[in-house]
């Protein structure tokens, strides 16, 4: 017999314990070659002061084992606390968030049968990056960071992912109509990597609308890849238009490891009840099956999983008096799985893996291009903390400051233009962001910093600055609501 991979095992909170010894009960009984460490995160290590949820020992372990099974965990509300989630996926470099979302009709009751999507979010940047402050008294600022290899990776991931699991379709969600620049980065490298996957059809949609046909007519999608934010939101729409966010399971995949996990929550109002549904981290477990290489492994509990549906065996959350023959708790539901392993499903077509699955490692290469790319400074927006005062009074101010090298060309309030011609019915807040555009051929920032010394010995309040460039000539920055 082959070594058992090993693997780190965190049982987590509220319901986490419960469907975790659940799930490791199936595995077991099915014959996963697996060697367990155990590691503790989440909300008892909150509790003792650690912020970050976990501890330096567990690290270790993850480093180690590079395959983390995770039951749900409580992330305390508020007071700066990061989501531990989201820290494993950026420190590990979880770049890829895989999520199949499949109906199981007519056994799980859902209005679209023939459903079966797979969501890729990437998992690492964009609003996720957790980056915030709190500029003024009435405005807090979110950096929506977008990069071109973090787009490229999860790119490239999906349609390596609908080639080795014979998709035919990958669809990218944006909402570059706004965000011309960050999601038009996405767009734009989804398009050039399309072009090498001629066998796999790819389309894109402006994510609301998207998210409304999701909703709707399912049917239509196949792999759908987008940014983290819109990811983490469709991911719970798609499970839920299948069926149950309970059944969903996901990998977080990156270069050196990967984790594996529920979709939902810990659940705190049913904990210890027996009542909670396993089968999320139970089809994340079989997606960590097949990883490892342990495919029969994965077919077995998958399909014995398949007939306990079939045969009416549910728990609480999807039972239906006129589709359900039994309501069973979590051991009992894992138990039943347990009693049908080796058997195959009657009425869903059984499950089949790859045995020579591969995992997709992908290795970015910055473009050359990039290192002789000629970036130009030809300005700065200079954002101002001013209560109490008028766009064109603001101005007065400001165009005392000039220098020859920086003369003011425009002022907005939340993204919408406000001098010069403004309109009387936008709504101000305290914070607003008063562009300088360079008069000089060669600016230097030295310029930069005279014209903030010179507003500074005004009395305004400067809360933060952004340079603006060229790329070989291009601008490569966002114009002002109605500039």
């Amino acid at each position: 017999m082959t070594q058992p991979t090993p693997i780190t095992v965190a049982r987590g909170d509220g319901i986490g314990p419960e469907i975790m010894e659940a799930t490791l009960l199936v595995l077991r009984e099915a014959g996963a070659n697996i060697a367990i460490e155990t590691i503790q995160i989440g909300e008892k290590l909150y509790q003792k002061g650690v912020q970050a949820g976990i501890e330096p020992s567990s690290w270790e372990s993850l480093r180690r084992t590079k395959v983390f099974l995770k039951a749900p965990i409580t992330t305390p509300q508020g007071g700066g606390v990061k989501s531990l989630n989201v820290t494993v996926r950026k420190t590990l470099g979880l770049y890829a968030n895989v999520r199949p979302c499949i109906a199981y009709s007519p056994y799980v009751k859902t209005k679209f049968p023939k459903m079966d999507v797979v969501i890729v979010r990437e998992n690492e940047e964009d609003l996720y990056g957790g980056i915030e402050y709190q500029q003024s008294p009435e405005m807090i600022q979110c950096l929506k960071l977008i990069s071109v290899p973090g787009s490229e990776k999860i790119i490239r991931y999906a349609f390596e992912y609908a080639r080795q699991n014979n998709r035919s379709k990958v669809t990218c969600f944006t909402k570059d109509n706004i965000m011309k620049l960050s999601d038009g980065l996405f767009h734009k490298i989804f398009d050039q990597i399309a072009k090498e996957y001629p066998e796999i059809t790819a389309d894109h949609m402006i994510i609301d609308i998207g998210t409304a046909r999701l909703a709707d007519t399912p049917e239509q999608f196949d792999v759908i890849v987008t940014l983290n934010l819109y990811g983490d939101i469709i991911s719970d729409v798609a499970a839920q238009v299948a069926g149950s966010v309970g059944l969903g399971g996901s990998a977080n995949i990156g270069d050196h490891c990967a984790m594996f996990e529920a979709i939902h929550g810990s659940a705190p109002d049913i904990t210890g009840k027996n009542i909670a549904n396993p089968s999320g981290l139970l089809q994340a477990a079989i997606m960590m099956l097949v990883h490892i290489g342990q495919s029969e492994v994965a077919e077995k509990i998958q399909n014995a999983w398949l007939r306990t549906l079939e045969e009416g065996i549910h728990t609480a959350d999807i039972y239906d008096p006129a589709l359900s023959r039994k309501k069973v708790g979590t051991q009992e539901f894992a138990k039943a799985v347990v009693e049908r392993l080796g058997k195959l499903p009657e009425k869903f077509a059984p499950a089949t893996y790859r045995n020579d699955y591969c995992p997709i490692e992908l290795t970015y290469q910055r473009p050359s291009e990039f290192d002789t790319m000629q970036r130009e400074l030809v300005g700065i927006d200079i954002f101002l903390y001013a209560a109490n005062t008028q766009a064109d009074k603001l101005a007065e101010q400001l165009k005392t400051c000039e220098t020859a090298a920086l003369q003011l060309s425009g002022i907005s309030n939340r993204g919408t233009q406000v001098w010069p011609e403004g309109q009387p019915e936008t709504f101000c807040t305290d914070h607003w962001r008063c562009r300088f555009d360079s008069k000089s051929a060669a600016m230097r920032y030295q310029q930069v910093i005279e014209l903030q010394a010179a507003i500074n010995a005004k009395g305004l309040e400067i809360i933060k600055t952004e340079n603006l460039y060229k790329f070989d000539g291009k601008v490569v920055y966002s114009l002002g609501q109605g500039e």
